[in-house]
Parts: structure tokens; sequence; C-alpha cells
């Protein structure tokens, strides 16, 4: 008897060994990861991706904006009930330990053969019919113990999916707060680029009209009157562009917040927008739990080791427990008289698959590969995040280089235009050294004022580069 015992507890500890064994996660996820950004300050332990949005963008009209598409943008409401879904699932899930019972009520009726085993043995029964009835009344009981870990690692699954559903909402509103922010920016510069037009054009007019005396006094050629008429033609014509591409920012930045296309109101300028100098990136180790897409591919690792666990636990031996216990009768009228018309029914099985067309195996070999597949995109996403950190940080300083040559530019070809016209009115300078003064000063600031707007975009970048916004 000691023997039989020392056999089932040496079974009990192998199984249990088995088990572990068949459950167990094999974590390969471990990414490379620099000490430093490249192109970051030295000793740059904070990050700004730790700043709430709102501290981060300041203007009270950008944030109304964020606001708003936040509480309306469709992506996020669709964002919000996917984890609805997964938490309902999630919940389902720690139901897997419970027993599944069912009540059945059911009746029959059965007229046998006359020449059958069961018409023959009728027969030495006055019944009264040929007939053979049954009414149950039963409840069901059926249990799968979790030897392998099957159903941890299906309560493991469910609890990855929906973190990853939470990760996916923080990823959309890092989106929608960089989107919206970038839209705004560009509003701004098209709003600064139809006001330097519109000077141009009044400048190019004025001009104009000198000419076309001196054309009266004999004092210049036709020549001079259309070239001057050209060039204000050229700064008319991008006022209309400009108008044009407002109109479209606004009805995309309206869209994006989940409402009809209509005016944005705003109530400052490109120029009254600045950033902090220095931006500190943190540390890149920092991205894996900070960014919401590392983050998710790392759940979607675990979520694949569990699904790797299931599929390795269905080749192995199932017990299942059965009981069934209710009240039988072959007549109606004593269906319910109790004790006589109850039964019981207990039952163990151990299920071990043999040949399941090698379904099994494969389902098992391909969980494998999904789990490979997952270790790759999660060191492929800790790759991508550090390098669009690295290259925020180097289009923030060079662009920053670019604004500062731009901006002296602008001042220089502005002074030169006033000088221009001073001479021209003169007589010390000709049309043609003002017409190109005047053009040069358009272009230059144009450009500057673009260059502005994609310092601002890459300040957002940094931002949602380090996992910034969602908070």
């Amino acid at each position: 008897m000691r023997t039989y015992r020392i056999g089932w507890t040496y079974l009990l500890v192998m199984l249990v060994v088995a088990a572990c064994k068949v459950s167990e996660d094999k974590n390969n996820s471990l990414a490379i990861i620099p000490e430093q950004f490249r192109n970051a300050p030295v000793n740059a332990s904070k990050s700004i991706a730790d700043i709430k949005w709102k501290n981060f963008f300041t203007e009270a009209t950008l944030q109304r904006l964020i606001d708003s598409a936040i509480a309306k943008n469709y992506d996020m409401q669709v964002a919000v009930k996917n984890i609805e879904a997964a938490n309902l699932r999630l919940r389902q899930s720690k139901w897997n330990y419970v027993p599944d019972i069912n009540l059945q009520v059911s009746t029959s009726t059965n007229r046998p053969s006359d020449n059958s085993v069961t018409g023959l043995n009728l027969s030495q029964f006055d019944l009264g019919t040929r007939h053979i009835n049954d009414y149950t009344t039963s409840l069901g009981l059926s249990w799968e113990a979790d030897i392998w870990g099957k159903i941890r690692n299906q309560q493991k699954s469910a609890l990855g999916t929906y973190l990853q559903t939470q990760e996916a909402r923080k990823a959309i509103q890092t989106n929608i707060v960089a989107a919206v922010s970038k839209g705004f920016y560009n509003l701004l510069m098209l709003d600064a680029q139809l006001r330097i037009a519109q000077r141009n054009r009044s400048l190019n007019d004025s001009t104009l009209a000198i000419i076309r005396l001196q054309y009266r006094a004999g004092q210049v050629t036709a020549l001079a009157v259309q070239q001057a008429e050209a060039q204000l033609q050229a700064a008319s014509q991008l006022i209309p562009q400009f108008e044009q591409n407002i109109t479209t920012q606004e009805n995309l930045i309206k869209i994006l917040s989940g409402e009809l296309p209509d005016h944005v109101e705003r109530q400052v300028s490109l120029d009254q927008l600045v950033f902090p100098e220095e931006l500190s990136s943190g540390i890149p180790s920092a991205l894996v739990s900070r960014r919401p897409d590392v983050k998710s591919n790392e759940l979607a690792l675990t979520v694949a080791n569990a699904q790797l666990g299931i599929t390795k636990a269905s080749l192995y031996p199932a017990l299942r427990i059965t009981a069934t216990g209710g009240i039988n009768s072959f007549s109606s009228s004593n269906w319910f008289n109790v004790p006589a018309s109850l039964f019981g029914i207990v039952g163990g099985s151990v299920l071990q698959p043999v040949l399941q067309s090698r379904r099994l195996k494969t389902n098992y070999e391909i969980a494998k590969v999904e789990r490979d597949k997952a270790v790759m995109q999660f060191r492929q996403s800790v790759l991508t995040a550090v390098g669009e950190t690295s290259n925020a940080l180097i289009k923030i300083e060079k662009l920053k280089a670019q604004e500062a040559t731009a901006n002296q530019r602008v001042q220089t070809l502005r002074q030169a235009t006033t000088n221009a016209n001073q001479l021209f009115k003169s007589g010390l300078a000709n049309y043609l050294e003002v017409i190109t003064a005047q053009s040069n000063v358009l272009q230059s600031e144009l450009t500057l004022a673009t260059i502005k707007k994609q310092r601002l975009d890459a300040v957002t970048e940094l931002y949602a580069a380090l996992g910034g916004g969602w908070k």
C-alpha cells in the first residue's frame, strides 16, 4: 500500500514539474538599447515625456483644440470600446476555473418493435401501452483540471490583450496630440505667410506706382512697368493660395476633433510660440515603459508566450471530471417523486490526443513562430523609437541653426530693400535693383516662417517619440 502511495506521490510531482515546463515563458525580448541617445545632451536623466501634455503645450487655444480632439475623435472612441471589450474578455477568463454546469429538462417517447429485444421484454409487463416514456430533469457538471497551465495561460493572454488595448489608446492620444499641435503650427505658419504676401503686395504696389510715374515722365521704359507688374502679380498670386491652404488646414483640425469643418479661432501668432532651449530626452531604457507602441509590442510577446503555453498544453493528457444528477422517471405522474426518482453519475477521464491530423502539433509549431515574430517586432519597435528620438534631437539642433541664419538673412534683406527704395527714389538705383530686393525679402520671410514651423514640429516629434502626450 505504501508503494502505491509513493508511486502516486512521485507521479504527482512529475506532473507538477512537467506543468511548469509546459507553461514556462521564453523571454527573448532583450533588445539592444544604448546608454544615451545620439545627439542628446550629456547626462540627460529627465525626459520631457514625463511632463503632462497640458503643461508642455501651454498655449490656451491649442489646449482647447487638443482637449476637443481627445474627447471627440472617433479613433479614440473606438479605442475606448476596444478596451471595454478586452476587459469583458479578461473578466470572462477568470471564470475558466469554474466548472461548467448545465440544467437539462427532457422528455422522450419510444415505440420499440414487437420483434426487438426491448419489445419482447416490454410485452412481459402489463403497462397498457407499447411506448417507453422517459422524463428527466438533471444538472450536469464538467471540470478540467489545469495540470498543464492552459487556463492560467488563457488568463495571461486575456490580460496581455487587455493591457495592449490600454496602450493602443495611449498611442492614439499621443498621435492626436502631435497631429493637432503640428496642424495648429501649420495654421499659424500659413497666417504668417499670408501676412507676408499681403505686406509684400502693398510694397510692390507702391513701387509700381512710382515706376508708372517715371514711365510717364520718360525716365524708364515700358519694360520697367511690365516687370514691376509681374512682381506685383507674383505676390498677389500667393494670397489666394495661402487662403486656400488656411481653410483646408482649419477643416483638417476640425475633422480630427470630430467636428464639422469650420473656422478655428486663434489669438496667437507664430512668433509668440516658444519652447525651452534645452529639451531633455532622458535615457533610452525608459522608452520601453513609457512609449505606448513599444510597450504594446512587449505585451504582444507576453500574449505570444501564453498562446505557446496553451497550444503546448493541448498536446498533453487532459483530466476531466464529470457529474450528472437529478430526477428521472418513465411516468410523468411520479417524475418528481423524491427520493425514488433521484439518480446520480460521477465519472473521471484522462484524454490523451493521439492522432489529430497533426493539427495540434502544427498549432504548437505556429505558436513558436508567432512568439519569435513577437520578439523581433519588439526589438524593431525599440530600434525605431530610439531612431525617431535621435532624428528629432538632431532636427531640433540643426533647425535652430537654420533659423538663426534665416533670421539674419531676413534682417539683411529688409535693410537692403529699404536702401534700394531710398536710392531708387533718389535716382541712384534702377528699378531692377528694387524688384530684386523685394523678391528676395519675400522669399526669405516665407522661408523663415517655414523654418520656425518646422522647429516647432520637431519639438512635438521629440515629445511624441519619447512617449509623451498620453498623460
